[in-house]
């Protein structure tokens, strides 16, 4: 009966969801995605001398998706954690801080307008989920990152043809309070992942405008998120941020552009910022951005671009692994002085058949503003990728990269690296198994 019980149910559900729901598809996946990884001054310049590091993590997500009529709901819960972090038998002494264990997303989204309407839909998507957004330089899941990146709340869409319209709002707190929305924006955990000092919004809102145009698309963006504002006093002798009500504004707002014309594909964006950051200083930044790709053959592509962020932009929630360099020293989490970023590419693809895949790019980084009494440069990083497919749900992934970094980048006022090597690098093997499978 113990051995019969597990099985038949599994086969009995799904039948039960049709039958009531008339139409309705349950679909069932699994990532396990290994990186292990020698970093030699990965995310700042190493001190000359000092050992690299070499470690395993592991990211294990499960995923369960259900949709019916006018309703779509999406569950991910994941384990991140570094090989060895654990004791081998029951673990009693691992602080709360490096438990990896979370819920990813959930959410459920309700269509609005009936599902006969084929050219348009309106719908709203509620609960913990990605926001990913043309090519996630602001808003994106961050997905390179083992933890990923995720947010709780509400987004209305509108969505025909040719045009997006997408509208959120979000609001934090900290737990089931009494009275009060004071919000303390530094919880607890080891996987915090953005470019506020740390700090998570308090609230934040957005509205997004996409137009399709006939081989492009041009998008609008406003997006305002607030923080908490504090004061800071001295507790036992330590000086310490403490959480007031009220909060500090941010905005952002700007397009984005891009375009296919035969051989050649442009992007464009551009981007400003302004009110008061998480740490309530006035800001008044800029992002601009620009490249091209041009297809050689069917195998092979290349192209250039550049970007240029002025001191005071923060990239809010996007993906600074995928613009910036592989070795992360711009927009993540080590800091580089407030200083803006130049950023000159060449990027090259090539993907001789339908298993392998392979990029080469190399960036030149000066920084935005001035450095008292040295260079502006900051250094030449060149990354190489290769990517096997060895099944559709079998993936392997390679990479080395190596940064040539100039005084500039370590001194005081920017990275603050004393006696900080002059050559860095840093190499991966990562293996993603993602099998799937769909119940209708």
């Amino acid at each position: 009966m113990k051995k019969w019980f597990p099985r038949r149910v599994s086969m009995i559900l799904p039948g039960l969801l049709l039958s009531q729901y008339g139409y309705a598809q349950l679909n069932f996946g699994a990532q396990l995605r290994t990186r292990t990884e020698l970093r030699n001054g990965q995310g700042a310049p190493q001190v000359q001398g000092a050992d690299p590091a070499f470690f395993t993590s592991q990211r294990t997500r499960l995923m369960a998706g259900f949709s019916a009529y006018r309703i779509k709901l999406g569950l991910t819960v994941q384990d991140v954690r570094v090989w060895g972090q654990d004791a081998s038998t029951i673990n009693r002494t691992t602080t709360p801080d490096n438990n990896g264990f979370m819920l990813h997303e959930a959410w459920a989204e309700i269509l609005l307008t009936d599902t006969i309407v084929k050219n348009k839909s309106l719908s709203l998507k509620v609960g913990r989920q990605e926001l990913v957004y043309d090519d996630s330089r602001l808003l994106g899941n961050l997905d390179w990152l083992q933890q990923g990146r995720r947010h709780d709340a509400a987004v209305l869409k509108y969505e025909s043809n040719y045009w997006t319209l997408h509208t959120a709002v979000a609001f934090n707190q900290n737990k089931e309070n009494a009275s009060g929305t004071v919000y303390n924006p530094t919880p607890a955990g080891n996987y915090t992942a953005n470019t506020n000092g740390g700090n998570a919004y308090k609230s934040l809102e957005f509205v997004y405008v996409s137009r399709k145009l006939k081989k492009g698309n041009l998008s609008f963006l406003f997006l305002s998120d607030q923080f908490s504002k504090y004061h800071t006093d001295s507790i036992e002798h330590v000086a310490t941020k403490v959480w007031e009500t009220g909060t500090y504004t941010r905005m952002t707002t700007g397009l984005f552009y891009t375009q296919q014309l035969n051989r050649m594909s442009y992007t464009a964006a551009a981007y400003h910022q302004f009110g008061t950051n998480g740490n309530g200083q006035t800001v008044n930044g800029s992002l601009l951005s620009g490249s091209f790709q041009y297809s050689v053959s069917k195998a092979f592509s290349a192209g250039a671009g550049v970007d240029y962020t002025t001191p005071d932009f923060d990239p809010l929630y996007g993906t600074p692994h995928k613009f910036w360099g592989n070795v992360d020293y711009f927009y993540v989490a080590s800091g580089f002085g407030n200083k803006g970023l130049q950023d000159y590419y060449v990027k090259t693809k090539l993907k001789p058949g339908t298993r392998w895949a392979f990029t080469g790019d190399v960036h030149e980084f000066y920084a935005a503003s001035a450095i008292t009494g040295m260079s502006k440069q900051f250094g030449t990083e060149a990354d190489v990728t290769a990517n096997y497919t060895l099944t559709k749900m079998i993936g392997l992934e390679a990479g080395y990269s190596h940064f040539w970094n100039t005084a500039s980048l370590s001194s005081p006022t920017v990275k603050n690296i004393k006696n900080a090597g002059s050559n860095s690098n840093w190499a991966y093997l990562s293996v993603n198994i993602r099998p799937e499978f769909l119940i209708k």
